[in-house]
């Protein structure tokens, strides 16, 4: 049945006793459809394509008359037959939409699949923190593929008032799902990334050097702990004094061998507490490393490291010992919140020995290859497998740079090596 669809006609619409379409007698394919309840809708029919009776029509609802006038629904069903006429499918894209993936759905999938199939383990976890506290509980009922670069923008603003670097990095996860997402197929073909253009905010390279008192206060403080232990200091919280025999905290020979080791090579807290005594060379003065955050890596040892390995007691396959034999020690916060603490460097991070003994390295003259190469930088990682067949300028800058670390810490001096 054909009318003119208009607001005279849809007041003098009869009764119908199943589904029936009105056609419209202006806009071929514009149409409105009644039910027996009495439920009006607008809607627009179409053949995808060039075309034909051989092509199935698509049907389309575009509103209803109570959020569209009949000017406004035929407005709608023209441009919708436009798109058809350049040889868009409106239906078929409206249907797919519905079906696409939900945020979470992509970030699931981008995480098992690329994330923790190429990425560390430690990685992984963090990444993973990302999406659980953030990304997750704003968008992850979101359909991807309509996901806006305002809602995004949104997000990383909210992040960013209280915690600015994790916004950027939450965006930057963001931005990478995306990517993974159009090249694996979970998103559709051409989707702009939302994620770009979006400004960052500013982070502060936090770059921490220790001076010489700091380093003489921080090598004392070592020395006490090991030894005679750390007095204890009462906290304002603290109901109970412990007893006289247990006022003292003593860290124990293998926590202060990894700060040491720590501050003599510049390594990575990692790469220092999952050291195995396999991984050890003493006499050639080398830690072979299997993996490490830039991969396989070598580490070329100064005397006063070597002079660390060699007085240190061997317990387990583990070069620092923990409480099981079998694991790596976890992590070194109790013993350095004790020992930054005692040489009046609170705030110290572990990470700042490392920025230390490159700062070291620099001031001795020593170039930004050789320090990059003692540290195992990235930009060097090619060359890293040769390392040890080009050590003795390697090992003259390790002994200079731990040496000068060690004099300054009033360690005792140490045998030269040939």
């Amino acid at each position: 049945m054909k009318i003119k669809i208009g607001r005279r006609s849809l007041s003098a619409l009869p009764a119908v006793t199943r589904p029936t379409i009105f056609y419209d007698t202006d806009l071929t394919g514009f149409g409105l459809k009644a039910s027996p309840t009495g439920a009006l809708s607008y809607i627009v029919e179409y053949r995808p394509g060039a075309g034909g009776r051989s092509v199935s029509k698509r049907r389309m609802v575009i509103g209803t008359p109570k959020n569209l006038t009949p000017e406004e629904a035929r407005n709608q069903a023209s441009g919708i037959l436009a798109r058809v006429r350049l040889g868009d499918d409106p239906a078929a894209e409206r249907s797919n939409a519905r079906k696409a993936e939900t945020v979470s759905d992509l970030l699931t999938s981008f995480m098992d699949g690329h994330i923790r199939a190429k990425r560390k383990a430690r990685t992984a976890k963090l990444f993973q923190g990302y999406v659980d506290n953030h990304i997750e509980p704003a968008l992850g009922t979101r359909k991807a593929p309509s996901l806006t670069r305002a809602d995004i923008q949104r997000l990383h603003k909210a992040i960013g008032k209280t915690h600015p670097v994790t916004a950027n990095r939450v965006l930057a996860l963001i931005g990478a799902a995306y990517t993974y997402g159009s090249r694996s197929g979970h998103l559709p073909e051409g989707l702009a990334n939302p994620a770009s253009g979006i400004e960052r905010f500013r982070e502060q390279v936090r770059e921490r050097f220790l001076s010489e008192s700091e380093l003489l206060r921080l090598g004392e403080a070592i020395r006490e702990a090991e030894t005679v232990g750390v007095p204890w200091i009462k906290q304002s919280k603290s109901k109970h004094a412990p007893k006289p025999e247990n006022r003292v905290t003593n860290i124990g020979p293998h926590a202060a061998a990894a700060l040491r080791l720590l501050i003599f090579t510049g390594a990575r807290l990692r790469e220092i507490l999952d050291l195995q005594w396999d991984h050890v060379d003493l006499p050639r003065g080398l830690l072979f490393l299997p993996d490490s955050k830039t991969g396989k890596k070598t580490i070329v040892l100064g005397m006063a490291a070597l002079a660390v390995l060699e007085n240190l007691p061997r317990v387990g396959k583990f070069v620092i010992a923990g409480t099981d034999n079998d694991k790596p020690r976890a992590d070194l916060q109790r013993p350095w919140a004790l020992v930054s603490t005692r040489a009046d460097l609170a705030g110290l991070r572990l990470h700042d020995l490392r920025h230390s003994f490159a700062s070291v390295g620099a001031g001795s003259g020593f170039g930004l290859p050789v320090i990059g190469k003692l540290l195992g930088h990235s930009n060097s990682k090619t060359t890293e497998r040769y390392a040890h067949l080009a050590s003795d300028p390697l090992r003259r800058a390790s002994d200079a740079i731990s040496g000068a670390i060690s004099k300054a810490m009033g360690e005792p001096a140490l045998r030269e090596t040939g």
